[in-house]
């Protein structure tokens, strides 16, 4: 559950280095995300480590799509266990 906080708290993080008028739909976008799978049991590590993958993958599009230097998500890569 801390990694997953974690996680949350740094998309939000990368959200803020987007462009100010997409801000506001992509941190409602993450939101929504993190609290459809809250219900995901902390011991299921092989589904939390996808969604984990997931998250960082789908961080790195929204940076592509917007040329935010992706390298600014090598935190969320460390958090979410990204190779």
């Amino acid at each position: 559950m801390e990694k997953s906080l974690r996680a949350y708290a740094e998309v939000l993080r990368l959200v803020r280095r987007l462009p100010k008028d997409t801000r506001p739909y992509y941190a409602k976008y993450a939101r929504e995300n993190f609290v459809n799978y809250r219900e995901v049991d902390v011991n299921d590590t092989s589904t939390i480590e996808e969604l984990l993958q997931r998250t960082y993958n789908h961080s790195i599009w929204v940076l592509d799509k917007y040329s935010v230097d992706k390298s600014i998500a090598d935190r969320l890569k460390g958090i979410c266990g990204c190779s």
